[in-house]
């Protein structure tokens, strides 16, 4: 019997977090020969990429623009695909389908996003436990919503010379210590806090000068280099802006730093420090709370806390079995639970179940 056939469907414009996982999750689909084809906006960014299967450019207007709804419509009964798997409220509220007559409608969440758009769907998926937990108070059936975490993608290292010309151009010492935080410069990323804790750390420890690499863009930026001027910091930190490929920077990171506030889902940059084996001082945010043990992969402190979050790092920056005890266990962490093949079987898994098959 063959597998199912799932059409996945996004109507963004831009590239968020959600439409990267679309991305990633579409590549994976290609490379593990899972049957799969592709719907995208018209003119979006997401169009110009090369996502490696079968493409479909739909208008996505509005989500009461009929040609569009109609669109979708006709894509359905040509491609006839077993699962109809959506991303954010555009794709999801024009794709309507009967229960138990054709395709089975899966919404992916990775978010506490308002459910209206949502409801509809015959099956919903969580990124996180708690979110799942959450889609079922707000009334969605528990024996439709399904947990799958994400999964983070295998290192692609650069070579020594590629990072040794990165850390040139960055102007950082050879012996520095150098902390990286990845995430858009918004709010609930916690960068604030994360500059507050670097102003009340000495500029060395064991002798060792401390920079920072902001990798991200977003509209905090300016208010955050003025935060940084005003402490003195504008020497020690690096404003990296957006990377398409952050391996190099990853590769250069003595410890990586999430200091997220509770409104944080998951935090795929706990699973981008495992996979490159850097050790982490994370906040307790719901996500990190499900995902983090304090002492063993991760170094945890209470969110919105920059004394505490200073206190973290350097208790890690000065203990090297620390270090390297929560490097090993964060990849064992990752290759039981996180890795592209454990979650995309989960994934075909729940098609199958879903399709009959």
């Amino acid at each position: 019997m063959s597998e199912p056939l799932s059409l996945q469907m996004v109507g963004s414009k831009r590239l968020g977090g959600a439409e990267r996982w679309f991305c990633r999750f579409s590549a994976a689909l290609a490379e593990f020969g899972i049957p799969a084809e592709l719907a995208v906006r018209a003119g979006s960014e997401l169009e110009r990429l090369d996502l490696a299967l079968p493409l479909h450019r739909l208008p996505f207007r509005t989500v009461w623009d009929l040609i569009s709804r109609s669109a979708v419509s006709r894509l359905m009964r040509r491609i006839r695909p077993d699962i109809v798997q959506t991303y954010m409220g555009r794709a999801t509220r024009m794709t309507r389908l009967e229960s138990g007559t054709g395709p089975v409608h899966i919404a992916r969440l990775g978010g506490y996003y308002r459910l209206h758009p949502y409801r509809h769907a015959h099956a919903w998926i969580g990124n996180t436990k708690g979110l799942c937990d959450w889609m079922v108070q707000q009334g969605l059936p528990a024996n439709r919503v399904f947990h799958i975490y994400n999964f983070v993608d295998p290192p692609r290292p650069h070579t020594p010379e590629r990072v040794a010309m990165l850390r040139k151009a960055l102007d950082i010492p050879m012996d520095a210590w150098v902390l990286l935080t990845a995430g858009r410069l918004v709010p609930v990323k916690g960068h604030v806090h994360l500059l507050e804790a670097l102003s009340l750390l000495s500029a060395e420890i064991g002798g060792r000068p401390l920079y920072l690499v902001l990798l991200g863009d977003g509209v905090l930026g300016p208010g955050l280099m003025a935060q940084a001027a005003q402490a003195g910091l504008n020497r020690r930190i690096l404003w990296a802006g957006w990377q398409p490929d952050p391996a190099p920077y990853y590769q250069l990171a003595d410890l990586v730093v999430f200091p997220s506030h509770e409104e944080e889902t998951l935090g795929n940059v706990i699973l981008e420090a495992w996979a490159w084996s850097k050790p982490l001082v994370t906040s307790r945010f719901r996500g990190a709370r499900e995902i983090a043990h304090h002492g063993e992969d991760a170094w945890c402190v209470p969110c919105a806390d920059g004394p505490a979050l200073a206190r973290g790092i350097e208790q890690v920056l000065q203990d090297p079995r620390l270090r390297a005890a929560m490097v090993a266990q964060g990849q064992r962490r990752v290759r039981k639970a996180f890795g592209r093949r454990v979650i995309m079987d989960r994934y075909l898994e729940l098609y199958r179940e879903l399709a009959g098959r």
